[in-house]
Parts: C-alpha cells; sequence; structure tokens
C-alpha cells in the first residue's frame, strides 16, 4: 500500500514540476512571452488551466503526503524519554528495593558494582584446546 502511495506521489511531484514550468512568468523572466514559442501560452483560458492544474495538483500532493506519514505513524510506539530501563513500577506500589537494579536510581548517579565474576579454573587464564 504504501509503496502505491509513493508512486503516485511522485507522479504527482512530477506532473506539478512541469505544470508549474508551463506557466507564463509575471516578468517575463523565462522569456516565453514573445516570439513563436509563447503564442500557445497566450491566452487568458490557457493561463487559467494552468492554475486550476496545479491547485489541484498541489492538493493532491498534500493529501499523498498526508497518507504517507499517517501510514509511517501506524506501527511506531510511544516511548517515554524518562523511562531509563528500570524495573516497571505500578502506580501506588512502593518502590523497588535499592539492592535491586532499577532501585534507588537517580539519572546520572554512578551505578551499584557489578558482582565479581567467578575465579576460572587452572590459574587465572582461560585455556584453548590445541588441534593435533
Amino acid at each position: 500500500m504504501q509503496a502505491v502511495i509513493i508512486v503516485i506521489h511522485l507522479m504527482i511531484v512530477l506532473a506539478m514540476i512541469g505544470v508549474v514550468l508551463l506557466q507564463k512568468s509575471e516578468g517575463g523572466g523565462l522569456g516565453m512571452g514573445g516570439g513563436g514559442a509563447g503564442g500557445f501560452l497566450s491566452s487568458r483560458g490557457t493561463a487559467n488551466v494552468l492554475t486550476r492544474t496545479t491547485a489541484i495538483l498541489a492538493a493532491g500532493f498534500f493529501l499523498t503526503s498526508l497518507a504517507l506519514s499517517i501510514i509511517a505513524g501506524i506501527d511506531r510506539k510511544p516511548r517515554s524519554i524518562l523511562n531509563t530501563g528500570g524495573a516497571p513500577t505500578v502506580p501506588g506500589a512502593p518502590p523497588p528495593p535499592l539492592d535491586q537494579p532499577g532501585g534507588g536510581l537517580i539519572p546520572g548517579a554512578p551505578l551499584p558494582p557489578a558482582p565479581a565474576a567467578p575465579p576460572a579454573e587452572g590459574g587465572g587464564a582461560p585455556q584453548v584446546p590445541r588441534s593435533q
């Protein structure tokens, strides 16, 4: 579904670029006002058609952009910036003890020391089996 909307969105963008470039500028900066090349855009009716087409394409661009942003936000789950990974608490429940993970921790405060690892067998260094 999202791929279809993206393709429609891109087609609208390309059409809108083309229609805007076809319009006659107010100051004649693009040089399309004189000569034989500008003759088919000289009538007032053509300018109204191009203006309406631009408005319709702009509305389509807005709607496809809105649809894409809604589709992108469907799977997004809200997260709190205050939740630092501590134990989840139920409102009204007592806080977890200080010796458990997440208990009594203040953001930015040093973490309690980790428990020491048990000593390795055979003198401390890990042994690698030898291939024969």
